[in-house]
């Protein structure tokens, strides 16, 4: 049976020093795989604006793709969100469990 999602844990910061790298690999996992992708920022030190831009891009990328993003987060990096006022464009999670039971439904 194929997966219906992926998911990717990032740990440390996401921020302008790792953003090529990132952005990178997502943009592989947008055009190859499930297009239901989980996002694990549990772990996450740092978020800066280049953070909050993969993951707009990478949710637009993924609705283009009749597919959804997936945030778990943490307080750090909602607030970040919260900030810039993203919380009703990125589905935050408070956990994986949460992120997991909120991928719709393909059946």
């Amino acid at each position: 049976m194929t997966p219906t999602y992926q998911v990717f844990r990032l740990t440390g910061m996401l921020d302008a020093f790792s953003e090529q790298n990132i952005r990178k690999v997502l943009q592989q996992a947008v055009e190859t795989g499930p297009n239901q992708v989980i996002l694990d920022l549990s772990k996450i030190e740092f978020i800066d604006s280049s953070g909050l831009g993969i993951l707009v891009q990478t949710a637009k990328q993924l609705q283009a793709n009749q597919g959804h993003l997936q945030v778990v987060t943490n307080p750090r990096v909602t607030q970040a969100v919260k900030l810039v006022r993203l919380e009703q464009f990125l589905s935050l999670q408070p956990s994986l469990e949460a992120a997991l039971a909120a991928i719709p439904s393909t059946s």
